[in-house]
């Protein structure tokens, strides 16, 4: 399988795109004046504690305040972690109104939810996590090989007793790098957290102590690994710092980072552009002929498959069948291109046949194995849905890239010309017998106006019969067609 990572660059934003087999599969978007908070660290106050819900307010400086679990405010390794039952121990005893705090956000604010903190800082490298304050070392369960887990646990361990303190964690890049280049990650991450402690000492409440990496060099840091083949970047400068980052970090891979200097935008390769804009619609077509709903609430999302077209060659089952194999794989896709997480629930086209059941459920799992984001096919409901949860951290590109419509309210519907028909009749009512005017005017939209001249003609005739006053009529182009106002005249 061939990777291949595309960055276009702007002065206002930069975007990412990760290709397998000329196929986009994920977007990275961030914006010069939006860019993600995941991985910063404040210093902050606690405003209020909540017993009820064993969590706390902190004001990081954000517009709405950030919300810390107890789960994520007790310190690795302590006793206080879990209580004799299991339980988290109790915010009050952990947290108090006032108390200034040093937090780190692990999901960007999402709709009307504030940031989601912890006080167990962590700062990745290349190779390895940084943990402050706890002298444990782990290894990513990704990595498989007992014989390697071993080699790099030794390693870290070895060099541990150099460093001023804190633990480590092997991230999965981390399997056959050499010890020396472990322990220049082990110097690195014990300079910057040096840093991050004096700025921490100096800094008041609402403020930043530690920033991420720009998008560029986090994708290097992050994705860049032996499976991709060529990192293309339309920006000079950003090409040249992403080979500094490269030359220091993994001298290996310097030579797959190219600029890309063509006269063609870099996203037209491989059709990038247009595949962000499917991305943005509700319908997804299958090859088949079927084709997925996909509709993103603020509980979850639900994903419908539908055969559409599709007739198949053989019986219905089998119709079905190849359509929910062919699903498995669109949706896997999906989710890492539109960044969903959360909940979500899938809705396959009724399946007979346990083992086909079976084989649709493999094959969802197989794809969703690429994906970098935790996920977790939970179980089938008594209903036949397919219940599943992908690791959120940031905002999925509809909400990066689109804002509620104004005209719906996010409803995604408005109600019908002929429904505010008769809505008027009732406000026309409603107006004639409170003011006792000479005549009523109706401001509406072209499209109900059109409709009450038309075939609701003779009910306005009788509703004019009925109040005694005539009624004229106003087009309002700016009005949606269930915006309308009956003024009395």
């Amino acid at each position: 399988m061939s990777e291949e990572i595309l960055i276009n660059v702007t002065p206002r934003e930069t975007r990412v795109a990760l290709v397998e087999n000329g196929v986009l599969q994920e977007v990275y978007i961030e914006r010069a004046q939006r860019r993600g908070l995941v991985g910063k660290i404040y210093r902050g106050k606690v405003c209020r504690v909540l017993p009820g819900m064993q969590a706390a307010f902190v004001d990081i400086g954000l517009e709405r305040a950030a919300f810390l679990h107890a789960s994520d405010a007790v310190p690795r390794g302590t006793d206080e972690e879990a209580t004799g039952d299991g339980t988290i121990a109790d915010i009050s005893r952990l947290l108090r109104e006032g108390q200034e705090i040093s937090v780190q956000v692990i999901k960007d604010p999402l709709g009307t939810k504030g940031a989601r903190l912890t006080t167990q800082i962590t700062i990745p490298s290349r190779y390895l996590v940084f943990i402050p304050h706890v002298a444990n070392v782990g290894i990513s369960q990704k990595i498989e090989d007992e014989q390697e887990r071993v080699r790099l646990r030794d390693i870290i361990q070895l060099f541990m007793s150099d460093q001023h303190g804190g633990g480590y964690i092997a991230r999965t890049a981390a399997e056959g790098a050499t010890a020396d280049a472990m322990r220049a990650d082990m110097l690195f991450l014990s300079k910057l957290w040096q840093s991050v402690s004096e700025a921490e000492a100096d800094a008041s409440a609402g403020t930043v102590v530690y920033d991420d990496l720009p998008l560029t060099i986090r994708v290097m840091r992050d994705m860049l690994d032996s499976g991709i083949e060529k990192v293309r970047i339309d920006s000079r400068e950003s090409f040249q710092r992403a080979r500094e980052f490269c030359n220091q970090f993994m001298p290996e891979l310097e030579t797959v980072v190219e600029y890309y200097p063509g006269d063609r935008p870099i996203f037209d390769i491989y059709s990038i552009e247009d595949e962000i804009q499917k991305a943005l619609d509700r319908n997804v077509q299958l090859k088949s002929g079927g084709y997925l709903v996909l509709d993103q609430t603020e509980a979850m999302t639900t994903v419908d498959v539908n055969t559409g077209g599709y007739v198949g060659n053989r019986n219905l089952e089998e119709t079905i069948f190849k359509t929910n194999l062919e699903a498995a794989q669109a949706i896997a896709r999906q989710l890492r291109l539109r960044n969903l997480g959360g909940i979500i629930i899938i809705d396959f086209i009724d399946m007979s046949d346990e083992e086909h059941k079976r084989q649709v459920l493999r094959a969802l799992q197989k794809f969703l194995d690429k994906d970098h984001a935790r996920t977790q096919i939970t179980e089938v409901s008594s209903l036949g849905l397919v219940e599943m949860t992908r690791k959120r951290t940031r905002e999925s590109l509809e909400h990066v890239m689109c804002e509620t419509c104004p005209t719906c309210g996010g409803r995604a519907s408005l109600k019908t010309a002929e429904t505010a028909c008769y809505e008027i009749f009732r406000e026309i009512l409603r107006e004639s017998r409170q003011f006792d005017t000479q005549q009523l005017l109706v401001l509406a939209s072209q499209e109900v106006v059109d409709l009450l001249l038309d075939e609701e003609s003779t009910s306005l005739a009788e509703l004019e019969a009925f109040i005694g006053k005539p009624i004229k009529f106003q087009v309002e182009s700016l009005y949606s067609q269930e915006q309308y106002d009956v003024v009395p005249l």
